[in-house]
């Protein structure tokens, strides 16, 4: 009887996670990059307050946490493709795929608006100092 409880419980958590695919037959079901939202980041939230025996504010917080978190995820994602929109007029697709389309042009990370530091100038060479200058604070003269 165990058993057969602990195998209903994981087909729940399963179907209920999207993990086992409910597409065409042959067909994989399509990944979300979205952040988890209330059900995996109240499951979290559950284990980590199960530890300090409350579980149940745990699941709470967890689940508030992981709708925030969707929430500011979809808002970027909403700015990213009226960007795309603004450089590409006419342009057709949920704005998730505007949003990744925009990812992929501005080589951002999903859930960053804006690219981390520049790892070279605009030709893709190296940030060097011109001759006679020193390098930049944090920067040091050693080449690998």
């Amino acid at each position: 009887m165990r058993r057969m409880t602990t195998l209903a419980a994981v087909a729940v958590v399963a179907l209920g996670s999207g993990i086992v695919g409910t597409g065409a037959p042959g067909m994989g079901s399509v990944a979300q990059a979205e952040p988890g939202g209330c059900l995996k980041y109240g499951a979290a939230g559950a284990v980590g307050g199960h530890v300090v025996h409350h579980g149940v504010i745990g699941a709470l917080g967890g689940c508030v946490t992981g709708m925030y978190r969707r929430h500011v995820y979809r808002k970027e994602a909403k700015q990213k493709a009226a960007l795309y929109d603004k450089e590409h007029p006419g342009a057709k697709g949920t704005y998730e795929e505007k949003a990744t389309a925009y990812d992929v042009e501005h080589s951002t990370e999903p859930g960053k608006m804006n690219a981390g530091a520049p790892l070279g100038n605009a030709s893709g060479q190296p940030n060097t100092p011109a001759q006679g200058q020193s390098p930049a604070a944090g920067q040091d003269e050693t080449h690998f």
